[in-house]
């Protein structure tokens, strides 16, 4: 039975459970820490890379996924020009100043672990190499094995 009533909908809201539960694998089991942290770090890496990478990012998010990660966005303010993990952490850490406190060094390595997972690994390769190289860093290189 469907719980909304529309497939679509069902399907997004279960995606993004499914999203959400491997996040909260590495961070606390707080639900709505881990939407926060999903969205913060999308949100720093869409402002950074190329307007094209962005958008191809964006379209293969759940859909629910997708309208946090497009939020607020302004294409005509991008990229943006930082480089270091201090100005990256910094960004997401302003995003997620509203919620609990959290390691946000490990959120962002749950968010792009959580992306290799399910997103396609040629789009994951085209955004990781578009940041700079100290964010990187903090991204898995390797497509986890259960897709």
């Amino acid at each position: 039975m469907s719980a909304t009533g529309l497939d679509v909908f069902d399907r997004t809201i279960h995606l993004t459970n499914v999203w959400l539960d491997e996040i909260m694998t590495t961070l606390p089991r707080d639900r709505q820490l881990a939407w926060h942290a999903l969205g913060a770090v999308l949100r720093t890496v869409r402002d950074r890379v190329p307007l094209n990478l962005a958008v191809h990012l964006g379209a293969q998010l759940p859909l629910l996924v997708r309208g946090s990660y497009f939020e607020q966005w302004r294409p005509s303010d991008t990229p943006q020009t930082w480089r270091s993990v201090d100005e990256f952490i910094a960004l997401v850490s302003a995003q997620m100043k509203s919620v609990k406190p959290v390691d946000t060094v490990e959120a962002a390595r749950a968010v792009f672990r959580v992306l290799s997972h399910h997103v396609d690994p040629h789009q994951i390769e085209k955004v990781r190499h578009s940041l700079p190289e100290e964010i990187r860093s903090l991204w898995p290189t390797q497509r986890s094995s259960a897709a």
